[in-house]
């Protein structure tokens, strides 16, 4: 895969590398003299390209019509948005990803400026912040589907409902399903009739409409309640 990355900062060359290590081609655009300076410490020569990745002619040079994926993720809406527009509008970049610095331009990012999909800091570590509060030692390990679904990890609370029981016992959502159990550091893949006990770590696969009914089952059968 061909990605070229607007922006040469933190997020940017982290990034860059990530995806070098993977065996992707990368380009990094910037044309901020400080990175320039900095960058090849950090990534090799032949990725970093010296220019305003907003012009047309640095995108070609950086030969946009070959990019799978244009990620704009420069320290400015405005130019991330510019670049989105010409990644899709002007090159038909088929995956266009940009990063949105101030939560209020947020609705900005949309298709009708050829962001596939906007990356909003301050929306994601609220939401990431509210899940974890909502559902309690549940831990969310990956997301799938645009976050539709989600790869969790939960310890069975000794005073869970489903202590004791059959996995075909305890009425899991329709959309979910336990993929591993892990017991005294030991995994193995579990059946209809596998039982769980106290402590066991649960690795489940759940639609995102159904983590709060999988934490109930898995969670006190009531609140605790904690003294101030």
């Amino acid at each position: 895969m061909f990605v070229i990355i607007v922006g040469g900062g933190n997020i940017g060359s982290h990034l860059a590398k990530m995806l070098l290590e993977g065996g992707h081609t990368v380009k990094v655009i910037d044309d901020r003299p400080a990175l320039l300076e900095k960058l090849p410490k950090e990534l090799p020569a032949e990725v970093i390209i010296s220019g305003d990745g907003s012009s047309p002619l640095t995108l070609e040079n950086a030969g946009i019509h070959k990019a799978n994926v244009l990620a704009a993720v420069t320290g400015s809406d405005e130019t991330n948005l510019v670049v989105t527009s010409l990644a899709r509008f002007e090159f038909n970049v088929p995956r266009v990803i940009a990063r949105v610095n101030n939560p209020k331009n947020a609705w900005l990012f949309n298709q009708e400026m050829g962001v596939d999909v906007a990356l909003n800091q301050a929306d994601i570590l609220a939401r990431l912040v509210a899940e974890e509060m909502s559902l309690g030692d549940m831990m969310t390990l990956l997301k799938l589907r645009k976050g539709e679904f989600s790869l969790i990890e939960e310890k069975v609370h000794p005073l869970s409902p489903s202590v004791n029981k059959s996995i075909k016992e305890i009425n899991l959502p329709n959309d979910s399903v336990i993929v591993a159990i892990i017991r005294k550091n030991q995994l193995f893949i579990p059946h209809g009739d596998s039982i769980l006990l106290p402590a066991d770590e649960v690795l489940a696969l759940v639609h995102a409409s159904q983590l709060k009914q999988l934490a109930t089952l898995l969670g006190p059968k009531e609140p605790i309640t904690r003294e101030i």
